[in-house]
């Protein structure tokens, strides 16, 4: 009898494009108001994974753990995808991107995070893999001063701004290496910028690139990074030479295809299921049949089941064990 793989050698087989005893399968979604305390998220992120056992686990805080030290402030008003509104931002002029400082991960929110991670590592073990949700600089940025300011601080004050993502990056870059010291197995490097409808390539190039660069370089060691292409027409080949190992975007919406966008990855592609009209609106054998035609497009090698995105929080139980039998 063949031994039943873990899920760290699982994901290993598949990272080195062999095909292992089963498709990795990997969902992950937001816990709104557990969200709030480092406690309480572990233990929500802890029985979710307990409960439908994926291979990856992806650690999914509030977007504002990263900045609330900075000063901004959200608010819980029901969001279908469990994210929080900003009511208080940072940055109200452009000589405020100067006065931001580097924040010490082992103080405030950034601590709070860090034993989070600390709790999850040591409940679920070395064979299940734990990657932390790492916004990019220019996320952060936005996060700071409004999705609507950004834009027009980015394109009226590119020096003040570039002095703030100096200052992001240098935090990004502590956190993580405290990050490291929990256990983690990778990063989950969230991009929302990289859209035609929002940043010309050389826009991001500029405001995006290197500093997104400079963010993931105390995360080279690990082996299980993943990068996240936010929204719809993305610049995708821009990231191909990426310092990490798995790529997700929406590839139910937007190109290119998973088959494509294998081509054009060294590494494994993460998709197949729509999140909405599929986890959300479908029916178990609508998920089963999404994630049999992913399973084929990229003959299951260099491939992990998921969504392209967060998964709603409304998505049915049912549609969730489909989504994890169907790799069975």
């Amino acid at each position: 009898m063949n031994k039943k793989l873990t899920h760290l050698e699982r994901l290993e087989i598949c990272l080195d494009g062999n095909i292992p005893d089963r498709t990795p399968v990997a969902l992950w979604r937001h816990f709104p108001i557990d969200d709030q305390n480092p406690e309480s998220l572990a233990a929500a992120t802890i029985s979710f994974q307990k409960e439908y056992d994926f291979d990856l686990v992806k650690v999914t805080p509030a977007s504002s753990f990263c900045v609330k030290d900075w000063g901004v402030q959200d608010v819980w008003r029901g969001n279908f995808e469990g994210t929080r509104d900003y009511i208080k931002f940072a940055i109200e002029s452009p000589e405020d991107w100067e006065k931001l400082t580097v924040l010490d991960p082992r103080k405030g929110n950034l601590a709070a995070q860090i034993r989070c991670l600390k709790l999850i590592v040591k409940e679920l073990g070395a064979d299940t893999p734990v990657i932390q949700t790492i916004f990019n600089p220019l996320s952060q940025a936005k996060n700071l001063v409004s999705k609507e300011n950004l834009l027009i601080h980015l394109r009226r004050y590119p020096d003040a701004v570039k002095i703030g993502l100096q200052t992001i990056t240098a935090s990004i870059q502590r956190f993580i290496e405290a990050a490291i010291k929990t256990g983690i197995a990778g990063v989950f490097f969230a991009i929302q910028h990289a859209q035609f409808s929002l940043l010309s390539e050389k826009e991001y190039l500029e405001f995006g690139c290197q500093y997104d660069l400079q963010a993931l370089e105390p995360a080279s060691s690990l082996v299980f990074n993943m990068l996240h292409l936010h929204g719809e027409e993305v610049m995708f080949d821009l990231f191909s030479d990426y310092p990490v190992s798995i790529i997700n975007w929406h590839d139910r919406d937007t190109l290119p295809s998973l088959a494509e966008g294998k081509r054009r990855f060294r590494g494994a592609v993460c998709g197949g299921l729509q999140r909405d009209r599929t986890m959300v609106l479908g029916s178990p054998e609508t998920v089963a049949t999404e994630a049999r035609d992913a399973i084929n497009a990229t003959q299951g090698t260099r491939f992990i089941l998921g969504t392209g995105c967060v998964m709603p929080i409304i998505t049915p139980r049912a549609n969730i064990l489909a989504a994890r039998r169907s790799v069975e």
